[in-house]
């Protein structure tokens, strides 16, 4: 069983930059792709970044070079970093660890089932 633990929410201007840490504890070498995903009030949860173990990754369309996710494959640890920010970025994040391949992931929006998800960290975006 997996464990995420996130870090770095707040609040921020926008414009502004905040970076997030995700640590996996439990089973972490059975982790292959880690990444954040997000949720705005009446929306539903969407991929920000997701990076598999051996560095391939991906965006979501709405971050796309304002975003930039990385990972310390000895530390169990992903992390978000976050320029540009806009009020429409406001939302809790949640960071998601799945064992399967990443080509199993490919056509996944959000993963479901056996992945294991953290408590979620407060984003917002406001002046």
């Amino acid at each position: 069983q997996v464990q995420l633990v996130e870090s770095g929410g707040g609040l921020v201007q926008p414009g502004g930059s905040l970076r997030l840490s995700c640590a996996a504890s439990g089973s972490p070498d059975s982790i292959n792709v880690m990444g954040w995903y997000r949720q705005a009030p009446g929306k539903e949860r969407e991929l920000v970044a997701r990076m598999s173990r051996s560095g391939s990754y991906i965006y979501g369309d709405s971050v796309q070079g304002r975003f930039t996710i990385s990972r310390d494959n000895a530390k169990n640890t992903v992390y978000l970093q976050m320029s540009a920010l806009k009020p429409e970025d406001t939302a809790v994040y949640y960071c998601n660890a799945d064992q399967r391949p990443w080509h199993l992931l490919a056509t996944v929006r959000v993963p479901s089932g056996s992945t294991s998800w953290g408590q979620g960290t407060q984003v917002t975006v406001s002046s």
